[in-house]
């Protein structure tokens, strides 16, 4: 007897080349402060990649106050999740990214993972600069994260409902991660970043109301058994 289907799913395509994005640029910018590319001003790349693709709530404030829509403003809303503040928070947002971007993508079609990650990044940057004040950067892929978490989680909370389980239960990983960033936030200081992730994870679990497979009918439908 033939076995062909693999011991382990392979990792969706789409969720391999964001995390090769964000590893690649990070080694670049990693190497160049290294002095191993780029001569003596690779040194500043990673200052300069902040400046030129990072976001704040400036870049908000200028697009409703002045109305600028040029591309170099609108793409920020999208870039600050491929620029880190080092290689550690790149790290570690590349693993999430691989392990989430694998659960959520051997559920959701490639598409739906795009809209949840790019999506995630646009609300979360934008209600970040609504509510953070002045300066203060966002980097990082880690809004996008939270966005795939969201998706775990309605996936998690159909799964248990299907089965007549408890689906507060498929709230306790973003209730876990919120709880350790209290405990990190109290012990060493925190920014404002966690406005943009958790909004990034809200955005996550409403839209895979619409995204997942059968959406919107499936949660009619779901909804209809219990009138």
């Amino acid at each position: 007897m033939q076995y062909d289907e693999p011991a382990v799913n392979p990792i969706p395509p789409v969720v391999i080349v964001l995390c090769l994005i964000v590893v690649l640029v990070e080694l670049a910018l990693s190497a160049a402060a290294a002095g191993m590319i780029g001569g003596p001003q690779g040194i500043g790349w990673r200052v300069a990649a902040m400046q030129d693709y990072g976001y704040s709530p400036l870049v908000l404030d200028r697009l409703i106050s002045v109305g600028d829509t040029s591309f170099d403003l609108l793409k920020r809303f999208v870039t600050y999740g491929f620029v880190h503040v080092n290689f550690t928070h790149a790290l570690f947002a590349a693993a999430l990214l691989l392990a989430l971007g694998k659960f959520v993508g051997d559920v959701f079609r490639a598409s739906a993972v795009l809209i949840i990650v790019f999506g995630a990044l646009i609300m979360g940057a934008v209600v970040f600069g609504l509510i953070a004040d002045g300066n203060a950067p966002l980097l990082g892929i880690y809004p996008a994260v939270y966005g795939l978490i969201g998706a775990f989680t309605y996936i998690l909370w159909v799964r248990l409902g299907a089965t007549g389980q408890n689906q507060a239960k498929a709230f306790q990983l973003i209730g876990f991660l919120l709880g350790l960033q209290l405990v990190f936030g109290l012990l060493f200081g925190s920014d404002l970043s966690w406005i943009a992730e958790l909004t990034g994870f809200a955005y996550g679990f409403v839209v895979s109301i619409v995204v997942a497979p059968s959406g919107w009918a499936a949660l009619l439908a779901k909804l209809r058994e219990r009138s």
